[in-house]
């Protein structure tokens, strides 16, 4: 069985996904995720970007054990020299860096000629490899170039010193034959390819990506990048967690294997859609909420007779529990709540797990059975609001309703500079006149875009969480909350949203005032 690295761009590719806009805290527990999950390389980020990048990067960089830590890069001096000193404490540090290589974007983009960009990409190369022991060249826009302009490229980047071809289909375009065909030519047109890593990395514009990205395996690409649920810019990137399961199912077809832990995939997927508030479709493949649940009773006959039938995943495979059972209640005390929390792997200060304690033995006031998936919901909670100092806070809402009355919403707030105010309104609905409320109350511009309310579970007395999707002062925000009460989660998730977008401007009004 021949090893196919798997390269994880959630921290940077997935990142630019719009609304997501993960802090230091966020992307340092996403991180040690997925060094849990398995990958081999995490691109933690753009250094050279921002300083919130830049310490974001290094805090990854500095802390993880196994997993080469990877920082993207311009083919610009500066950007490499920034992306060491992010990188230098890594334990596997590596540098991506990346140039267009297709007619229109070097003629439109870069304003470039063929010879400025091969020289260019091997003066980088060549000097990356003086900092870096690995260094990854990527032909942006690979799948829309001339195979001889990238065999010709190719062949001089890696005399230069890199280590790693990348070939993306970067805008989505490319069917399986030909980003396989693509491979094929390279590996054959390129005569000191053996020495480098061919890599992948697809687009789902046109739903392609996981089938480009086998594609190329079969064609000899050796690593896979791609992200977690397959977040990313427009339609997102090849969803790692199906590429992998896809490899293991179909061994007796693949003849190749992966190092993900495929029991860490559903943690890995909920941390990741709870902390960018990018909500996993209840069919989406391997992952999604209905992937193991059967309808049809011809389909559900079959599986009591013989779980194979119609079920070709089981859900243990990939860290789903058949039954999510009570693991504590109310009558349990913090000693074991702590142990269920080191199970999870996150690490909490003794304020954030108090804090997690008291919203649990709430919660079990009110919930009959506490699941794994509540607990999970509650701490990812407690990890984003400690990273938020001053904020808005509810204090208190009350709202009317009833099919006789006008639905109206009463709200007291508290502001990030304590002040306390209070404010009524209706609406069509009652979330309606929630979030009507809570905007009059406050200064930023706000323009909801998206609202979706999921159950965290099943049963009458499930957690609902809420996600939306909302501009605040023109910019694209995403925000999430829980609670056992559907309008209060709403009202968490709107606030949610808010105080993400204040904190992230404090952080860049600190970076500038630094910078100054």
């Amino acid at each position: 069985m021949s090893k196919i690295k798997i390269f994880d761009t959630t921290l940077r590719d997935g990142e630019q996904s719009p609304g997501v806009n993960l802090n230091q805290q966020e992307k340092l527990e996403i991180a040690n995720q997925l060094e849990r999950l398995g990958v081999d390389r995490i691109e933690a980020g753009f250094p050279a970007s921002s300083n919130g990048d830049f310490a974001a990067v290094k805090a990854i960089a500095d802390t993880l054990q196994s997993t080469s830590v990877i920082a993207l890069a311009r083919t610009v001096k500066s950007d490499i020299d920034i992306a060491w000193e992010a990188l230098k404490g890594a334990k596997k540090p590596a540098i991506h860096v990346f140039l267009a290589t297709s007619p229109i974007h070097m003629e439109y983009k870069l304003k470039k000629t063929p010879e400025e960009v091969i020289r260019t990409s091997v003066d980088m190369v060549r000097y990356a490899k003086e900092k870096f022991p690995e260094v990854q060249w990527s032909a942006e826009d690979a799948s829309r170039s001339d195979w001889n302009f990238l065999a010709k490229i190719i062949e001089q980047v890696i005399d230069a010193g890199a280590t790693i071809i990348n070939l993306p289909d970067t805008v989505g375009y490319t069917t399986p034959q030909e980003y396989g065909n693509m491979f094929k030519f390279i590996k054959e047109n390129v005569p000191n390819i053996d020495k480098a890593i061919l890599s992948c990395h697809c687009h789902d514009d046109l739903g392609m990506a996981v089938a480009n990205s086998i594609a190329a395996v079969e064609n000899g690409a050796t690593q896979v990048e791609g992200t977690i649920n397959g977040i990313g810019e427009r339609a997102g990137n090849a969803a790692l967690e199906e590429v992998a399961v896809a490899l293991k199912i179909r061994s007796d077809f693949y003849p190749y294997e992966t190092g993900i832990n495929l029991k860490e995939i559903k943690r890995t997927s909920d941390l990741v859609a709870k902390l960018t508030g990018m909500h996993v479709q209840a069919n989406k493949a391997v992952i999604g909420r209905n992937a193991f649940s059967h309808e049809s009773g011809i389909h559900q006959d079959g599986v009591l007779k013989h779980v194979e039938t119609y079920e070709i995943i089981t859900p243990e495979m990939v860290g789903v529990k058949e039954a999510n059972t009570l693991f504590l209640g109310k009558h349990s005390g913090r000693h074991a709540f702590k142990e269920k929390v080191n199970e999870f792997g996150l690490e909490l200060t003794e304020d954030e797990l108090q804090e997690a304690f008291t919203r649990f033995k709430k919660l079990t006031d009110h919930k009959k059975e506490v699941t794994d998936d509540d607990i999970y919901t509650i701490l990812m909670e407690i990890k984003t609001d400690s990273n938020q100092i001053a904020k808005y806070v509810l204090d208190s809402f009350q709202v009317y309703y009833g099919t006789a009355n006008t639905p109206t919403a009463v709200v007291r707030l508290i502001t990030p500079d304590d002040k306390k105010l209070e404010g009524a309104l209706t609406g069509n609905g009652s979330v309606e006149a929630l979030y009507k409320t809570i905007d009059s109350l406050m200064e930023e511009e706000l323009d909801l875009i998206d609202y979706q309310l999921n159950s965290v579970g099943g049963g009458k007395d499930a957690l609902a969480e809420a996600y939306v999707q909302m501009k605040v002062n023109g910019e694209v925000v995403n925000g999430r909350g829980s609670h056992q009460d559907v309008l209060a989660a709403s009202a968490h998730a709107f606030l949610n949203a808010v105080n993400r977008y204040k904190l992230h401007h404090r952080a860049v009004e600190k970076e500038e005032t630094v910078a100054q």
